[in-house]
């Protein structure tokens, strides 16, 4: 029975037109990146690299797939969540809103089940997300710009990763990346549950994820103690995979801590959606 829901659930995704705004959004910005850096790429990498070649000589194309797949999942990870909050804030508030929700707690399903269905056809969705994402920015990357060493800029210097040792970077790190979306999504459905209207939740979580954000930037010592626990402090962890060695202790941290949100936001549903008065 959960099972056949969930796939109704994807159904009813599906038939609703804002659930193409994310795919239909990250080809365009994607598209945009991959064809601005194809007419004038080479002026940026000069002037980003033009400090080092003093000290530095950069033989090959640094200009390839895998930097570009680099710079689009880093400018993007951020503004992804709202591509998902305007699908999965709609899970549970659309259909109390229309009466539907009502309808469905007639049936013989309990409602532990409904919203689990809700909540597997939401993470379901974000995952189609992450995936095309993955496809337009490393695929569609790779055929625009071929394949090459990656030179990445972190707090330690420049590091250099060879070709052959990227695309294993790349799984991982568009699987955190999926991590932190399906802690968005769950957020979103969280208080999707708490409201009769589907504007609430997508607001609520955007305002959520930006002073997450704001918190995470400041340098003030009474927001240090909570920097390590914000959802948006370990959504770019991704990052970790490319830096040599890899500090899998603080990557697992961030996978603890975005289990966690998951966990987290997902029993507050199930204990508010059990309480909801969805019979009147």
């Amino acid at each position: 029975m959960l099972l056949k829901n969930t796939w109704n659930e994807l159904i009813k995704i599906l038939a609703k037109p804002r659930s193409y705004i994310g795919f239909g959004a990250l080809t365009l910005l994607i598209g945009v990146i991959l064809v601005a850096m194809k007419a004038d790429g080479q002026s940026f990498i000069s002037f980003v690299t033009a400090s080092f070649e003093q000290t530095l000589s950069f033989n090959g194309e640094i200009l390839n797939g895998n930097l570009m797949a680099f710079v689009i999942l880093q400018m993007l990870i951020i503004h992804v969540p709202l591509l998902v909050a305007l699908v999965t804030g709609d899970l549970v508030s659309g259909e109390a809103a229309m009466g539907t929700l009502r309808m469905m707690a007639t049936k013989p399903i309990s409602r532990s089940a409904i919203l689990g269905s809700k909540l597997l056809a939401g993470a379901i969705y974000t995952f189609l997300l992450t995936l095309w994402m993955a496809f337009m920015a490393y695929g569609v990357g790779q055929w625009m710009f071929g394949a090459g060493d990656l030179i990445v800029l972190n707090n330690d210097g420049l590091v250099i990763i060879p070709a052959d040792d990227i695309m294993w970077r790349y799984f991982y790190g568009f699987g955190l990346a999926y991590l932190s979306l399906l802690a968005v999504a769950t957020m979103s459905i969280c208080f999707s549950v708490f409201s009769d209207n589907s504007i609430g939740p997508i607001v609520s979580t955007m305002a959520v994820i930006i002073l997450f954000t704001i918190i995470g930037s400041l340098d003030v010592s009474s927001f240090n103690t909570l920097q390590p626990f914000l959802l948006t402090t370990h959504m770019s962890s991704w990052r970790s995979l490319f830096e040599m060695p890899v500090p899998i202790d603080s990557i697992l941290n961030s996978i603890y801590i975005l289990l966690f949100h998951i966990v987290g936001f997902a029993g507050i549903s199930f204990w508010r959606f059990n309480k909801k008065d969805i019979n009147t």
